[in-house]
This record gives C-alpha cells, sequence and structure tokens, in this order.
C-alpha cells in the first residue's frame, strides 16, 4: 500500500506510517495538473489546506480508499466525489483546537493594546508612547460565534481573564464557559466578537452590514475561522465609520491574501492563516491523521 503526503507532515506521523508497512512518498507543492497524473498509484492521501482533492483528483485516484486531511476543515476535499467513490474521508478536528484558540487571545490582546501598531511605531524610532493608549480586557464581554471546541477553549481562557462570555451556536443548547444567546443578542452586547464556525450556506457572511450595524461602536472584530464568514467589504466600512475599532484577520475570502483594501488599514491585524501552525499541533495533527490512515487502510 502507498500513501503520497502531498502537503508537509510531521516526521512522526511519517515514521507511524511507514513502520506499520505503507510505503510513503512526499511531493508537496505539486500543481494540480500534476497531482492528477500519480494520484493512481496511492491508496490513500493525506494533505493539509494547500492541496485541493478536487473530484477530477479523487476520479482519477482509481486505488484510493482514504483521503487525510491533518486539520480541522474540510473545505479544499470534495467530500460528495469522495463519498461516490466509496473514499473513507478522515481529518483531526481536535488537533489544533488549542493554537487556533491561543492565536485568537492573541489577537484580542493586540487588539486591545495595540501591539502591531506600536511595534512597528517603536521600530520606525516614533516613540509614540500617549497614541497608543489601550484597553483592558478584564470586565468586558466576549461574544463567541460557534462553541465547538474552539469556541469552548476560547471561552474558558477569557472566563480566567474576568471577561463576561457569551455565545451563539445553534447546535450548541448549554455551555459551562458561556452563556448561550441568540445572534442579536451577541451583536448588541459584545465589546469583542469572535468567530469559530466553517463556512457554509448558513454561515457565508453572517457578519455583514446588517449585522455590524447592531453592534456597539468601537467593537472588536476576530476572525481565525474561515474566510467568507465575514463580508470584508462591509467590515471595511464598518472599520472606516468607527463602528469597529479594531479588526484581527488570520483568514480571508480569497486565500493567500497578497492584497485587500484592509490592508491599508491602522485599524487591522493581520496574519496569514497560521491559526494551527504551532510546533505542538501540528506534532498532533501528524500523528493522530497518519494512524487514521492506517486504520482505514489495514482495516
Amino acid at each position: 500500500m502507498k500513501v503520497l503526503v502531498s502537503d508537509p507532515l510531521a516526521r512522526e506521523g511519517i515514521e507511524i506510517l511507514k513502520k506499520s508497512g505503507i510505503e510513503v512518498e512526499e511531493k508537496t507543492g505539486l500543481p494540480p495538473e500534476e497531482l492528477v497524473k500519480v494520484i493512481p498509484e496511492f491508496d490513500g492521501i493525506i494533505v493539509r489546506s494547500a492541496t485541493k482533492v478536487t473530484k477530477e483528483i479523487i476520479d482519477a485516484g482509481k486505488n484510493l480508499k482514504v483521503i487525510g486531511r491533518a486539520g480541522v476543515g474540510l473545505d479544499n476535499v470534495d467530500r460528495e466525489a469522495a463519498k461516490a467513490r466509496n473514499i473513507k474521508v478522515v481529518n483531526t478536528p481536535a488537533a489544533t483546537s488549542i493554537s487556533v484558540a491561543e492565536l485568537a487571545l492573541g489577537m484580542m490582546f493586540s487588539a486591545a493594546r495595540q501591539i502591531p501598531q506600536a511595534t512597528a511605531s517603536t521600530k520606525a524610532g516614533k516613540w509614540e508612547k500617549k497614541k497608543f493608549k489601550g484597553f483592558e480586557l478584564l470586565g468586558k464581554t466576549l461574544g463567541i460565534i460557534g462553541v465547538g471546541r474552539i469556541g469552548t477553549e476560547l471561552a474558558m481562557r477569557a472566563r480566567a481573564l474576568g471577561m463576561k462570555v457569551l455565545a451563539f451556536d445553534p447546535y450548541v443548547k448549554t455551555n459551562e464557559h458561556a452563556q448561550i444567546v441568540d445572534l442579536d443578542t451577541l451583536l448588541k452586547e459584545s465589546d469583542y466578537i469572535s468567530l469559530h464556525i466553517p463556512k457554509t450556506g448558513e454561515t457565508a457572511h453572517i457578519l455583514n452590514k446588517a449585522a455590524f450595524d447592531k453592534m456597539k461602536n468601537g467593537v472588536v472584530i476576530i476572525n481565525c475561522a474561515r474566510g467568507g464568514v465575514v463580508d470584508e467589504d462591509a467590515l471595511y466600512d464598518a472599520i472606516t465609520s468607527g463602528k469597529v475599532r479594531i479588526a484581527a484577520m488570520d483568514v480571508y475570502e480569497v486565500e493567500p491574501a497578497k492584497e485587500h483594501k484592509l490592508f491599508a488599514l491602522d485599524q487591522v491585524v493581520l496574519t496569514p492563516h497560521v491559526g494551527a501552525q504551532t510546533a505542538e499541533g501540528q506534532l498532533r495533527a501528524g500523528v493522530q491523521i497518519a494512524e487514521l490512515v492506517r486504520d482505514a487502510l489495514k482495516g
């Protein structure tokens, strides 16, 4: 049996596959046309977020039995095409939960104290001490949209900081770390709003102009979830109007995001989709996906 690893994976994961007698080939960065050519010889493929496992690739994989995604979302895997071919799709939804939650928390601190802006100013020799008056998180209200694993991890940490935590999630009735409320209540009462939801037909542009209009003036928006759950044009207007004080974004509607009008605003903190990029998170993801793919192939 052969497995193709088409995105970088922790060495520990590679070794798990090899020790179980599975042949592993690491071919990262393959363009789609090359992937279509090589996929027929493999029984399994492991990806992260870069490789798109499209219907064309799945149909070309005549020997494919399992598709492994080392990470939370399955946006880059055509699950319907896999289902039609009876190919198992597995992922590691819990592996990087803490990594993403900690990034969201870091974004909140960055927004409250303008850390990236103050860093750039100080490096430029300006010493603008009075310009960077910040805010404490203590006593503020955090609204979390989506309290699955990541949202719950963030809620735990926010409560430890003395924040009031509200949460909206149509699939969750209770959460021991957050008060479940409807979306309108969350929008109206939150000082900080952090999203932790997949992009679906229900959640696309869940934060749009109408949503921003319901928020407090000076609200802070954090998106470490998926690009497209926030209407970026509406966000731009909300920032320039003063409705949103600062936005912190790790994900974008179009990735890789090389240019956007949001990038010109000082009130925006940006990272390049690094939520899961911690040594610990990637180790857990690599080990877990290797075990899942091994088990799927070995029965």
